[in-house]
């Protein structure tokens, strides 16, 4: 059985991101992947936004100070790297009186954090900024923007093929057994045609996104007992038609609810707009399609902030999978990313709840738990 110094499970974003931090000149490093490329659950699948940090409180610290450190480090990867991003801003907006209130939380919240760019706004200076959007007040994020999330997983690839000098993903390879050794893992992988093999693995990272609690299962923990038991929040995305092309030149969001964002508009690097996400909890399966029926709720939700839009202006676009560690109803929760020595299982490294702002965090994600590795391999 081949030995490696770490095994990297899930080629999304933040499992990219991960091994270009513990890809190092003589290090062994695989990332195991079980689709045939990579990025193909949530990290191609949602807003492409580059968040400032302007959502979270003490019961999701980790969460806000990655995603503050990830938005500095996105912004220098596009610039150092050619990746492409664009600092669009956002607009935080109040459309009645009775949101205020919640409009100062978010604002004190985010400048808790080190958001230090964040400005009240009045319903006369959303106008100069944004003549064709409606609010009574709003709080402007100058810092958010937008990203290729492709293309910032291709820099992540090539950064950790430059290190290990060898591309270090192998697709279609799906876990599906993890046990303890003496001093490491052995870890059973699949391919697509149902052939199996094994690896050795002094460190082993669980970065598998939709299906991480049931990687973490496989190692031996009680999911439900230790609190990583998953819930699927799908959120659809609907576009917008092309004749509106420039009448908004930033991210728009109104007050958030319980396990979204609310539905806002973003732009992508092309000009083109789309509302969304909205949040549903779904059952256990992975379901994209997208019912037209919905368009009704997205052009009433929007409409009292972007009075521009028609009904017949949205389509059906996108949809995605938020991993959520918390349910309807239920207290937010943060980031896991644990060393499971507590648990009697030393090196190995769960990443359990990766939603939003994942893809803004994914950097510094990647530096965390390179840190984490190293100090597993003594390094």
């Amino acid at each position: 059985m081949e030995q490696i110094d770490a095994a990297i499970i899930g080629a999304g974003v933040v499992g990219l991101a991960i091994a270009s931090e513990v890809a190092k000149d003589g290090r062994e490093v695989y990332v195991l992947e079980k689709h045939e490329t990579f990025g193909r659950e949530t990290s191609d699948r949602n807003s492409e936004v580059i968040h400032a940090g302007v959502y979270y409180d003490d019961s999701t610290r980790l969460k806000g100070e990655l995603d503050v450190e990830g938005k500095h480090l996105i912004y220098e990867i596009s610039e150092k790297h050619g990746v492409p991003a664009k600092r669009l801003g956002k607009l935080l907006v109040a459309t009645e009186e009775s949101e205020l209130p919640e409009l100062e939380k978010i604002l004190k919240a985010g400048r808790a954090f080190g958001v230090t760019d964040l400005v009240e706004l009045d319903r006369k200076q959303i106008k100069e900024m944004e003549p064709n959007v409606e609010a009574v007040a709003a709080v402007y994020s100058p810092s958010t923007g937008i990203v290729s999330a492709h293309d910032l997983m291709k820099y992540f690839i090539k950064k950790a093929t430059a290190a290990a000098g060898i591309n270090p993903i192998l697709y279609e390879s799906e876990v599906v057994g993890i046990d303890k050794l003496a001093n490491g893992y052995k870890v059973t992988i699949q391919d697509s045609n149902g052939n199996q093999e094994t690896i050795g693995a002094r460190v082993v990272v669980n970065s598998a996104g939709l299906g991480s609690d049931k990687i973490a299962e496989l190692a031996g923990i009680d999911a439900d007992a230790a609190g990583y038991r998953l819930h699927y929040c799908k959120g659809r995305y609907f576009s917008l038609s092309y004749r509106h092309r420039g009448k908004v030149s930033r991210l728009v969001y109104p007050v958030p609810g319980h396990a979204g964002k609310g539905i806002h508009i973003t732009l992508d690097l092309g000009g083109g707009m789309k509302l969304g996400p909205d949040t549903e909890y779904i059952p256990r399966h992975i379901d994209y399609t997208v019912d037209p029926a919905l368009q009704k709720k997205f052009y009433e939700a929007t409409k009292p902030f972007l009075p521009f839009i028609e009904y017949d202006d949205l389509q059906p676009d996108q949809a995605g999978i938020r991993p959520k560690l918390f349910g309807p109803g239920q207290p937010k929760r943060d980031f896991v990313i644990r060393e499971e020595s507590a648990r009697g299982l030393p090196g190995l490294i769960n990443l359990i709840g990766i939603e939003s702002p994942g893809l803004t965090a994914s950097p510094a994600i990647g530096r965390y738990v390179g840190k984490m590795v190293d100090e597993v391999l003594g390094e």
